[in-house]
């Protein structure tokens, strides 16, 4: 598989991605630890019966268990830091602060072999992370308050963690994409854990709401995870961090054609800055 091809199919989860949010509102008012555990359960569970299917289950069990220690902590830490940070702290200003991932994506790229980070990364990411600030604070100013700082601290661990995972993936390029069924099985086993433990269950409500949870286990909490594991494994791994930042801008575009957001001047000026962005990153890699 060509670099080139591993970055088109890596961004086919940013493209899910930007559909988290249309499907999380279909799903209320599910709790979010039980809406984690039922997606994870159905990306893990579809994600194991294609690798039954392709003989590859055997080849599951010779994959070391801090392998899978290490992806059930990416998936299952990220969701739980960034559910719990949305708890103690406002959710723009949270949602802000967890959203430094792509950036730290970029930045940490720089000490993987063979990679060479270049102004033109980091300008790029930068623009981004403006664009989703405009996106995800609706233009205004975040309002950043001590009283929230535990819930701050939470959102950083997040953008940390998954950043962190997506990086370091680079260095499991011989683990087969097949593994993340398995870290999926056991993000779904901590989440019902914690579910019963914490949560009232809420299950989805009518048609729409299961046919929503259903659309987030298939593609944002599902294919997702496999098709960014070989983006991040074999694709240019700092024009796919750059080029995240397009799924808060989709994702408000998807809920502007739902009707649920409303098109505004920030939607426009995000939409230049995340493009720009983009474009500047990819025309560095491409110079490298």
């Amino acid at each position: 598989m060509t670099r080139s091809r591993a970055t088109a199919i890596g961004f086919v989860a940013v493209l899910l991605w930007s559909l988290l949010a249309l499907f999380t509102v279909g799903s209320a008012p599910t709790p979010p630890l039980l809406l984690n555990a039922i997606c994870f359960t159905i990306g893990g569970t579809l994600g194991l019966i294609w690798t039954i299917a392709n003989g590859g289950l055997k080849q599951l069990g010779q994959i070391a268990w801090t392998t899978y220690l290490f992806g059930a902590i990416g998936l299952f830490g990220y969701h739980v830091l960034y559910f719990s940070a949305l708890r103690m702290a406002p959710a723009a200003e949270a949602g802000l602060i967890a959203y430094l991932w792509p950036l730290l994506i970029v930045l940490l790229s720089g000490l993987l072999p063979g990679e060479h980070l270049k102004p033109g990364h980091l300008i790029g990411a930068s623009l981004g992370f403006a664009g989703a600030a405009v996106i995800i604070t609706g233009g205004s100013s975040a309002g950043f308050q001590a009283q929230h700082l535990p819930g701050y601290g939470l959102a950083l661990l997040c953008a940390l963690t998954w950043s962190g995972y997506s990086v370091l993936s680079r260095r499991l390029g011989d683990v087969p994409t097949s593994s993340v069924a398995v870290f999926c099985i056991i993000t779904a086993i901590a989440s019902w854990a914690l579910h019963f433990a914490i949560e009232e269950t809420v299950w989805p409500k009518g048609a729409i709401g299961w046919a929503s949870t259903l659309a987030l286990g298939l593609g944002p909490v599902g294919l997702a995870f496999y098709v960014w594991d070989i983006g991040v494994k074999r694709g240019d791994i700092q024009i796919l961090g750059t080029a995240s930042y397009a799924a808060p801008l989709l994702s408000t575009l998807v809920l502007v054609l739902a009707g649920i957001a409303a098109l505004s001047w920030g939607l426009a000026i995000a939409a230049l800055l995340v493009t720009g962005g983009a474009a500047i990153a990819a025309r560095a890699s491409l110079k490298a």
